[in-house]
């Protein structure tokens, strides 16, 4: 039997355990969380008896292309917002890597980001980047997968026309192939239904939302999931660019005072603790992929171009953040309005489509012939993974342990530049 050996971009092993104080000072979640849910998807995705897949995080050094040519037959991408200002010196690097490979390489849902208005003006100042990544990943692929109609129109507008792009999604929705279920949401929330909340910390828009459903719901969290506030949960002090306090960024807030935070530093723990929940929603579209995954009832908010093409293109339930002024964000009345069969519905035909990209690039899936999904399960089963980050208490802030963690903090986001 011929093995295909593929290396796949990937933070972290979804079978290694990491403590939360390592998983901020390593920095192994890529400065978010979702990162994981994609990346592990996109492993779990492509495991089957007849290959191998071996993550790889760095891509520079000398060398690095010559190793990858040696050691695999195909490189797997999974991107999310790859095609966004702050990551072009990482996305300038990938571009120099691909260049110098011998290999196939395979693109899943890179996406651009952009306004809400489809405004891709911001974006302008990185496109001599992207048109280069794009050349050197076409000259060794049929196409490239995009995760939605902004970043089809982006890259159209850079001369990149359909026989260049496909819009796949992105591989997290596709965890487990062709099925999705997400629960019967007929019965309206109530003052003590259980509502996970997710937040972009730079949104200053959440902040009113959020204080208005943290006093309403009384078993509401916050699930969070970027680099800084873990440092802020861990170590008491936030160091990214959110300014409105109203958004949980410093130990005064509500939600830090009285324990409603957590953070999940793998999927695994993530689906599980919001299984336990009966609605999602925020900001966060990776933070409510991973609600629909534990099959928890889930809305986007939707703040930006990325948010909103893969909230459209899957067909979950959103609505644009401004709009919220108008009619109000109440947990209750998202849910109330939303519907969640159009999403459950279409799934089968996308994950068509998505199955039907990974052949034409000569990849083999998980959910034919040959697929060890259930192998993949079994190993992450034998993993102990740590529970999920509480916010430390407000009465140790000052003990050593804090100490040693924020100061640890501040060097490393001084040295790596980390945002939100």
């Amino acid at each position: 039997m011929t093995t295909t050996r593929i290396l796949l971009r990937a933070y972290k092993s979804p079978f290694t355990a990491v403590s939360g104080e390592r998983t901020f000072l390593d920095d192994t979640i890529g400065t978010n969380a979702g990162n994981l849910v994609f990346s592990h998807a996109a492993h779990r995705i492509l495991s089957r008896v007849d290959t191998t897949v071996t993550g790889i995080r760095d891509f520079r050094g000398e060398g690095a292309a010559a190793r990858a040519d040696e050691v695999a037959d195909h490189l797997v991408l999974p991107l999310a917002n790859a095609f966004r200002p702050s990551f072009r010196e990482e996305l300038d690097a990938l571009t120099d890597f691909v260049e110098k490979l011998s290999i196939p390489v395979t693109v899943l849902g890179v996406g651009a980001q952009g306004r809400l208005s489809g405004n891709v003006s911001k974006l302008s100042p990185i496109a001599e980047s992207v048109v280069a990544f794009m050349r050197a990943v076409l000259d060794r692929s049929p196409n490239v997968g995009v995760r939605g109609e902004h970043t089809r129109e982006y890259l159209a507008d850079l001369g990149f026309g359909d026989e260049h792009v496909e819009v796949i999604g992105c591989p997290s929705l596709f965890l487990r192939g062709p099925e999705l279920a997400v629960r019967d949401a007929s019965t309206p929330l109530s003052a003590g239904s259980r509502i996970a909340i997710n937040v972009s910390p730079y949104v200053a828009k959440m902040g009113p939302v959020v204080l208005e459903n943290a006093a309403r719901y009384r078993n509401l969290d916050y699930f969070a999931q970027d680099i800084n506030t873990l440092g802020l949960m861990l170590g008491g002090e936030y160091a990214g660019s959110g300014t409105n306090v109203e958004n949980p960024i410093t130990p005064d807030h509500v939600l830090y005072r009285e324990d409603r935070m957590r953070f999940c530093v793998d999927p695994w723990t993530w689906f599980e603790e919001l299984a336990g929940y009966d609605f999602s929603f925020g900001t966060r579209i990776h933070g409510n992929i991973a609600a629909l995954l534990a099959g928890t009832p889930a809305v986007v908010l939707a703040h930006d171009s990325r948010t909103l093409e893969l909230a459209e293109y899957y067909e979950i339930p959103h609505r644009k953040i401004g709009s919220l002024r108008r009619t109000g964000a109440d947990a209750a009345a998202l849910h109330e309005g939303a519907d969640w069969g159009p999403l459950q519905r279409g799934h089968g035909a996308r994950w068509d489509r998505f199955a039907g990209f990974l052949h034409a690039h000569g990849l083999a899936h998980a959910f034919e012939d040959g697929g060890a999904p259930d192998a993949f399960d079994r190993e992450v089963a034998r993993v102990r993974f740590p529970a999920p980050v509480h916010a430390l208490p407000v009465s140790r802030r000052g003990g050593l342990r804090s100490w040693r963690v924020r100061r640890r903090t501040q060097q490393k986001l001084a040295l790596k530049g980390a945002t939100a």
